[in-house]
């Protein structure tokens, strides 16, 4: 066994040690050294509970092990742990345990009892891994947590907890950009505004929340839909049909969306989000909310499960609901269509919140090696999201047609 570690904190990760509120939240710049003082904290947190359980809960399973696994088994010598390389677990000599854990996958960490959670890049996590799980988790062992990462916009959860550590008692957070550690060197530092896009630098080094995510596909679009006020309430219709899209997970996340037309202007008036969930179960679920028009669903309900040796075509169809598939295009293709809707699109501000998110944040990645964005989608839980309203753009009697600039002066004062 290597050499235990030795955690010397520079000054800035030492103050946020000594901070005793229950929640802390560190905005700080790349490099300064938050995944450091993250791990050790949590170390630290719960090595000195008996049978005691902690986690690292990044937005996805390889993110998570790429960032934290090394580190924990770095520093967690000083504290005797044995790791666990198959569940990605660190062992206490006194029964305490420390677990990996993506937030892309929630939904099958309910249950447990947490002492203290780190949240990395949080971001990208899914509403409901905080509210409907860690949160919870913390309750009865009043446990501890820590959020950490960088900006991505400022309608997310990671905003919203900097907020509250800002004027919520037993909260507390911290900004810290590049200029205000010493965490690079002042030459160094030169160097990489040089070369960095004014937008990442914005973000990654300065903590600017107003900047623009980097390789999102709706930013702009969802940035306009709120500046027009079409994030808003929207009412249901009764007149009009409710069209619904799905984009249906075989193994993790079904998202159905709902949606009106009225002359030029598009309606999102819910979405509903299940987790590993059957689909006569969501079907029996949604019956009866609305009036329904259509169904669209992706090309791959026509595969056959294992285990019935039917499709999920054809099990919705024996329930009385009947799918339409959306054409199979390139995903690029999808998006466009989609985009090309937005300006159009009124959202629900309550009941598709967490939709707007995901739009939001749902992005391609930076491809280092050729130096240009990805034509492919990040894939995590943002996606679920979009390829619901991608299946909806493809599909709905929309697409092609031509209409004049929809006056939103006119909001909400009956059909545009």
């Amino acid at each position: 066994m290597e050499h235990a570690a030795t955690y010397s904190p520079r000054p800035h990760q030492y103050f946020a040690h000594l901070a005793t509120e229950r929640f802390k939240v560190l905005v700080w710049h790349r490099r300064a050294g938050k995944t450091v003082a993250a791990v050790n904290e949590l170390l630290r947190q719960v090595a000195t509970k008996p049978g005691g359980l902690g986690c690292y809960l990044g937005p996805t399973y390889k993110q998570t092990k790429r960032v934290a696994w090394d580190l924990i088994k770095k520093y967690g010598q000083a504290y005797g742990i044995e790791p666990n390389e198959t569940e990605l677990r660190a062992d206490f000599p006194n029964g305490a345990k420390i677990y990996l854990l993506a937030a892309e996958s929630y939904d099958s960490i309910r249950g447990i009892g947490l002492d203290y959670a780190v949240l990395d890049e949080v971001a990208m996590h899914p509403r409901p891994a905080w509210e409907q799980v860690i949160r919870p988790a913390l309750a009865d062992k009043r446990g501890g947590a820590l959020f950490i990462g960088t900006p991505a916009g400022r309608e997310n959860l990671f905003h919203e907890m900097f907020q509250r550590g800002q004027r919520t008692d037993n909260w507390w957070s911290q900004l810290l950009t590049c200029e205000m550690t010493t965490a690079l060197p002042e030459d160094e530092l030169e160097q990489l505004k040089k070369e960095m896009p004014k937008a990442d630098w914005d973000q990654e080094m300065l903590c600017d929340w107003s900047a623009a995510i980097r390789g999102a596909f709706y930013g702009s679009e969802v940035k306009q839909a709120e500046t027009e006020g079409r994030i808003a309430a929207v009412p249901y219709d009764p007149i009009l049909p409710v069209h619904t899209a799905w984009d249906i997970g075989f193994s993790d996340t079904t998202v159905v969306t709902f949606w009106q037309l009225a002359g030029a202007e598009i309606r999102c008036i819910d979405c509903l989000a299940y987790e590993q969930t059957a689909l006569p179960d969501i079907i029996k679920d949604i019956e009866g909310r609305y009036t329904y028009g259509k169904h669209f669903g992706p090309h791959d309900l026509k595969v056959h499960e294992f285990g019935s040796g039917r499709s999920r075509l054809e099990i919705a169809g024996s329930l009385g609901f009947n799918f339409e598939i959306a054409p199979h295009q390139p995903v690029r293709d999808g998006i466009e269509a989609f985009r090309s809707l937005l300006p159009r699109i009124w959202f629900d501000a309550d009941r598709c919140g967490r939709l707007v998110d995901a739009l939001r944040l749902y992005r391609t990645e930076y491809d280092t090696l050729t130096e240009v964005y990805k034509l492919t989608p990040r894939h995590d839980w943002t996606s679920h999201y979009a390829d619901s309203c991608r299946y909806f753009a493809v599909s709905a009697p929309t697409t092609g047609q031509r209409y004049g600039t929809i006056d939103y002066s006119r909001q909400r004062q009956g059909v545009i």
